[in-house]
């Protein structure tokens, strides 16, 4: 329909008058103009303060300490706990009595039953843990001077200056790619400057020896056996190992120490691994963590420290580089970072700093989610303290993973979906059991939270756990990624296997109700609603609306896919005749999209999530071409925030988003601004609180989305571009269809784009009232003025 609109509305007389250029698959060359950095004029003081370096395997918290630098590690695997069948086992016979138990109203009755038969056994599952810490200490007391601190996200260095009787030290720290390692180096101005002792420490099941130039970690996680969390014993196995290489001076190995006196120049290459297994989703006894490091460590230690550097440099800026921000108003650029915080706190306005902030979430994105590594971005990236980390830094499945992943295709970050694009295809070995054992039904599914070992039972709480669409949910970030790249060896062999057999479960798992397909048990994640003559919170439910949007776009999803790989005819027109029986999205009473299959009072209306509007962001199914819908959108966005929605890091993010979508540039930019105000931390770290990094990345998403839009065929130009914003360009979003696009403004008013296309393919382009088609060919590009001429 919207495609046919938009060419009745060429045909009245929208010309496209512009040359195509040739050019190459390969992403862009950009020479990035910009420099966007973190700094600050004092070390860290709490770990919320320390500085980010991560190569998607390995993470690193730089405090920038003098007299005594710590180095918080990670390893992205590192998690307590094991893989073990977790499905209980009265789901299967009491399930049809829970189901019948919701028809009828009965939702204590449901909940009770649902804790005792459907949730997992044990409830819960472990966490993701640190790795320990590099500490460099001396004694010197001297007092110190010119301090400053930096990251420079272009390079992916953190930087440490200061002086100490005359003597300029500056030490860097890196995470690399290409070589799979953690690089420390120490530098002074004046020989023989370089004094520090060396220690590795982690608090628990592990123990550390010097030997020679090496310091060496090995342990094993030792759970304790709990009623919530299930067996314990002697699980994961992992290893650090550390070589110091220092340039005059000299080197002494002590028990657990290396101490480096008179140096000259003092590189540490680090490496740490586990026995991890993501084939298996389990720790691997044939694996030896040490002699992993040993690989890692000897493939690098001839090499310069210059050499590594440079490769390290090299394969950073050929991801980071491919895109370039400009908001204006660089007034504040030269105020530490966390002065310039304070002052936007206060009301200020530092347009750079958002542009600072969006970089910042394509970052972080890189350094959790890539190669050499093989997991995705969890709840904190791949940066975490603790032994117990809050909500065990694991994979929330029911927003927060799929947050994570918002921005990675449109911040042209393509090869940062892959990771989870693996693991969500290991899930289905034990979300098959799941669903036969629970369910009764064919394919795989999961529920609303899981960890690095695939449990996909409902976990914690029915309060909390029974979402049994989130699996369907996690394809959604699979074909985004088809959408932006056009790969269809990808979709044939990676996304369509993984689609359809979530599918099967689908089919299996709806049931009928007043003529519709609907779910049950399930619940619209985490909110309550009040039930008639009940004085406490319910949850359990049919037909909630987020199942009936996940389950619309997955069909089409579905369908779309089938029809591109020519596959699956006879399947396509079952699905086709299930969709039509899905349950359409309804407008309450109070002119608010109704959450749930009855209209429900909320019990808590400032709810942190906005489940329900799964269809406006980050699906489609809510737009102007849909105004009832559109209008209620707004309304219960509104309604949520009147009653103190948003009030987490990551809800927030998501409400950029929202604003982005109905196209309100400033209600939106209201709350870019709202979560740096009120939900990032000094280190541009956001806020849940504690520390959640899905916030990061909502919030990167939802900046890049009042810039370009481009779902439903048509690439939106400055969607919802804010007063604050009047001139600038960003150059390097990616757009659906295979497109990248560059977008340059002033005085709010695009003066040009470029579209660079990476797949024959065909769009529409609009901005405001004007709108045209283009054709491109692989490689080929096109430049248009605000006229789109």
């Amino acid at each position: 329909m919207i495609k046919q609109q938009l060419f009745l509305i060429l045909i009245a007389g929208f010309i496209l008058n512009a040359c195509t250029n040739s050019g190459k698959q390969e992403a862009l060359d950009r020479t990035q103009i910009t420099i966007y950095k973190l700094w600050y004029q004092q070390p860290a003081k709490i770990w919320d303060e320390a500085l980010p370096v991560g190569n998607g395997r390995l993470g690193a918290m730089v405090f920038g300490g003098v007299y005594k630098e710590r180095i918080q590690v990670n390893e992205e695997s590192l998690w307590a706990g094991k893989r073990f069948n977790t499905n209980n086992s009265n789901a299967l016979h009491d399930l049809p009595v829970i189901r019948e138990l919701i028809f009828e109203g009965r939702i204590q009755e449901a909940y009770e039953l649902g804790n005792k038969s459907l949730l997992g056994t044990p409830p819960r599952f472990r966490s993701y843990q640190t790795m320990g810490d590099i500490y460099l200490s001396s004694d010197s007391v001297t007092p110190f001077t010119d301090y400053k601190r930096e990251l420079q996200l272009n390079t992916g260095i953190s930087r440490t200056i200061f002086s100490i009787n005359g003597v300029t030290y500056t030490r860097e720290v890196f995470a690399s790619a290409p070589d799979n390692i953690l690089v420390i180096h120490i530098t002074a101005d004046k020989p023989g400057a370089i004094n520090t002792t060396i220690a590795l420490q982690r608090q628990k099941d592990a123990n550390v020896i010097a030997e020679h130039d090496q310091l060496m970690m090995t342990g094993q996680i030792i759970d304790e056996a709990t009623e919530a969390q299930g067996p314990g014993g002697e699980h994961m196995k992992f290893a650090a190992k550390l070589l110091a290489v220092n340039k005059g001076g000299e080197l002494i190995t002590g028990v657990s120490t290396l101490q480096v006196t008179n140096a000259d120049e003092l590189t540490i290459l680090y490496t740490a691994a586990t026995d991890y297994s993501l084939e298996m989703l389990d720790f691997d006894r044939n694996v030896n963590p040490l002699l992993i490091c040993d690989e890692i460590l000897n493939n690098v230690k001839n090499r310069a420290f210059e050499e590594i550097k440079e490769a390290h440099i090299k394969d950073h800026q050929s991801i980071f580089n491919r895109l370039e921000i400009d908001l204006g108003n660089t007034q504040l650029a030269d105020l530490p970072t966390d002065k310039r915080l304070d002052s936007v706190i206060k009301g200020g306005n530092d347009p750079a700093l958002v542009a600072l902030y969006f970089q910042y979430g394509r970052y972080l994105m890189m350094g959790s989610s890539r190669a050499p590594g093989i997991l995705p971005a969890n709840l904190q990236g791949i940066w975490n303290e603790h032994f117990k980390a809050p909500w065990n830094s694991d994979y929330h499945t029911n927003i927060n993973l799929q947050m994570n992943y918002w921005h990675a295709e449109i911040c042209n970050l393509q090869e940062t979906v892959e990771p989870l694009a693996d693991i969500v295809d290991k899930w289905r070995e034990p979300g098959r059991v799941t669903a036969s054992e629970m369910y009764g039904c064919s394919g795989w599914c999961m529920h609303h939270a899981t960890d690095i070992f695939g449990k996909t039972v409902p976990n914690a709480d029915m309060r909390w756990g029974m979402s049994p669409l989130s699996g369907v949910w996690m394809t959604f970030p699979l074909w985004r990624h088809y959408e932006f790249t056009m790969d269809e060896e990808y979709l044939k062999n990676k996304a369509y296997p993984i689609m359809k057999e979530s599918m099967d479960f689908v089919s299996d798992f709806l049931i009928e109700k007043d003529g519709y397909l609907v779910t049950n048990p399930t619940m619209s994640p985490e909110n309550s609603y009040k039930l008639d003559g009940k004085d406490y919170p319910c949850q359990l439910t049919y037909a909630a609306t987020i199942d009936n949007q996940t389950l619309m776009a997955h069909i089409d999803h579905c369908i779309r896919a089938s029809e591109i790989l020519g596959v699956d005819e006879g399947l396509r027109e079952e699905w086709i005749d299930m969709q039509s029986k899905i349950p359409p999205v309804r407008i309450g009473n109070d002119s608010t999209i109704m959450e749930w299959i009855e209209d429900y009072q909320e019990w808590e209306p400032g709810h942190r999530h906005m489940s329900h509007l799964l269809g406006l962001y980050p699906l489609a199914q809510i737009t102007p071409e849909t105004p009832e819908l559109f209008d209620a959108a707004k309304n219960t966005i509104e309604k949520r925030l009147k009653h103190g929605g948003g009030h987490t890091g990551w809800s927030r993010a998501w409400m950029i988003s929202f604003y982005a979508r109905l196209h309100e540039a400033e209600a939106a930019y209201d709350h870019v601004m709202s979560l740096l105000r009120k939900s990032t931390q000094s280190n541009l770290f956001d806020s849940h609180p504690p520390f959640q990094i899905d916030g990061n990345f909502g919030g990167t998403a939802g900046i890049a989305e009042m810039l370009l839009q481009s779902h439903n065929g048509v690439i939106r130009i400055l969607p919802a571009l804010p007063d604050a914003w009047p001139d600038g360009s960003i150059k390097g979003l990616r757009a659906r269809g295979g497109f990248e696009v560059d977008i340059e403004w002033k005085n709010g008013i695009m003066t040009t784009i470029t579209i660079h296309a990476y797949a024959d393919n065909k769009c529409f382009v609009k901005f405001k009232d004007n709108i045209v088609e283009i054709d491109l060919k692989n490689g080929e590009s096109i430049s248009l003025n605000s006229q789109l001429h």
